[in-house]
């Protein structure tokens, strides 16, 4: 998962960009990937205070709550690897 924030709002800037190696075929399951990327929004959205300066704790709860959203669809864990880009 590759999210684009804004350095100063710390907001969103467009969809978060879901990649999917060995989990599942992207073409058969775009649904289950368009929840996932709903999923990292509503993460983001949720965040409250000032911008941080280390996303490391908005990464560790993207990895737990994505991670668990995916397991309860699949049955399947996947590596998670939350990648947080500041413009």
């Amino acid at each position: 998962m590759i999210a684009t924030v804004n350095k100063k709002s710390g907001k969103l800037v467009g969809s978060p960009d879901i990649i999917s190696r060995g989990f599942v075929y992207m073409r058969e399951k775009e649904d289950l990937i368009n929840r996932t990327r709903a999923q990292v929004k509503r993460i983001f959205e949720g965040r409250r205070g000032p911008v941080p300066d280390d996303w490391s704790y908005l990464k560790q709860s993207i990895r737990e709550q994505v991670g668990q959203f995916l397991y309860d669809e699949t049955q399947r864990r996947p590596m998670i690897l939350p990648v947080v880009i500041e413009v």
